[in-house]
């Protein structure tokens, strides 16, 4: 049974006041709240495991290693992985750069987007084909926020390098789909990167029935903590890939003729890592667990549909992606108001939304707007907190129209 109370009561967060209001907290697509569990694991690790890891023979090294190295099992056992495939990053952004600048792609190669992909898929991509002769291709996106997929066999050519699209939109909610985009990649021998971050914390993934070659996501939205994420690379894909950093960690023998590197994710992980950043993320995905990713998911689901209708309900908002197709996301405007100004007052009634363009500003240029409010939701998040956002939401209208 899904018990929201017991939910809510394991985030400190949530009795926080705002502005003499209840903290309603509907920013959860720039980062999720952390529950004791995770803020406890942090604790302990600095309380009584800190030590570095991978090369002391002392107890505390051996201990926080075997925490380390169990924390990648426990992250590759929930997205379906080898733990050989897991290597850790600082983020979503720092595995697609990983990729961007370490496979051996052809030089005057084509690399395709999408036009809702977060800047993090665009820029390391631009900085490839600026410095090896490449070029950015785009699938453009439909008015109701999904992919035109049947232009993608177009944009194919004998010069494509990589297809790098995102799971889940982080702006519109709009999930695609990537199974079809990788089968389409698989026949013409293209290799595929997902941007997974809005992916994992909402929906149950499997990334080797995706079959994709390279899977990426953040701790930090899924109630982990910030400054850890995980770059999935599949197994015949990780010898193809070249070391992006090198430092302590990532070798066998080094003398200054010569470096033998280790096999493996641990060569891309270079000089200590965030050692309790990743014990506290296996903290969150058991916690994940435990709840159930398909309990979530059908929680926020609900969630979506309610807030939606009530949205509908008011003839000045207009929805982006005004649909039901898509993750718990939320992105609409105020007719002839500004997204931060609907932004700031409901912050005064403790109301936490996301204003302006997300990191997705070709989408932006797409609907020709300078911005949305976002509301985006978690399993902690109710109904009567909508309830209250939408009363707010209707008072900040009258103030601002």
């Amino acid at each position: 049974m899904y018990n929201i109370n017991d939910i809510r009561s394991d985030f400190p967060i949530l009795t926080k006041t705002v502005n003499g209001k209840p903290l309603i907290y509907f920013d959860n697509g720039a980062t999720t709240q952390k529950p004791k569990q995770v803020i406890n694991s942090i604790v302990k690790y600095y309380s009584e495991q800190n030590a570095n890891i991978h090369r002391g023979v002392h107890t505390l090294s051996r201990e926080a290693t075997i925490l380390f190295e169990e924390s990648r099992k426990t992250i590759a056992e929930f997205i379906g992985a080898d733990e050989n495939e897991i290597v850790f990053t600082s983020g979503t952004t720092d595995g697609i750069n990983i990729v961007a600048s370490g496979f051996p792609f052809k030089q005057g190669g084509e690399i395709i987007v999408s036009e809702m992909e977060h800047h993090s898929n665009i820029l390391p991509w631009q900085l490839w084909c600026e410095k090896n002769n490449g070029k950015l291709k785009v699938i453009p996106i439909n008015e109701d926020g999904t992919l035109q997929l049947e232009k993608l066999k177009d944009l194919i050519t004998e010069k494509t390098s990589l297809i790098a699209v995102t799971h889940i939109s982080n702006t519109l909610g709009v999930i695609n789909d990537v199974k079809e985009i990788i089968k389409l990649a698989k026949q013409n021998n293209i290799p595929v990167l997902i941007d997974g971050a809005q992916s994992v914390p909402h929906q149950k993934v499997n990334v080797k029935e995706l079959d994709a070659d390279f899977f990426v996501f953040s701790a930090h939205k899924v109630y982990g903590p910030t400054g850890v994420g995980v770059l999935w690379v599949k197994t015949n894909r990780m010898n193809e890939l070249h070391n992006t950093k090198a430092g302590g960690g990532t070798i066998k023998t080094v003398s200054f003729e010569k470096t033998e590197y280790v096999s493996g994710p641990m060569r891309f992980e270079a000089g200590t890592p965030n050692i309790e950043g990743v014990i506290a993320f296996a903290a969150a995905i058991n916690y994940v667990k435990a709840i159930g990713i398909e309990n979530i998911s059908k929680h926020e689901q609900e969630l979506l549909e309610y807030a939606t209708k009530k949205l509908n309900d008011i003839p000045e908002v207009e929805i982006y992606a005004n649909h039901l197709g898509k993750a718990a996301v939320i992105s609409f405007n105020v007719k002839g108001a500004h997204p931060f100004d609907v932004g700031t007052l409901l912050d005064k009634y403790g109301i936490a939304v996301r204003t302006g363009h997300h990191c997705t500003q070709p989408l932006m240029d797409h609907y020709k707007i300078p911005g949305t409010v976002r509301a985006s939701f978690a399993m902690y998040n109710t109904i009567g907190e909508i309830d209250i956002f939408i009363d707010a939401l209707k008072k900040s209208i009258k103030m601002l129209l």
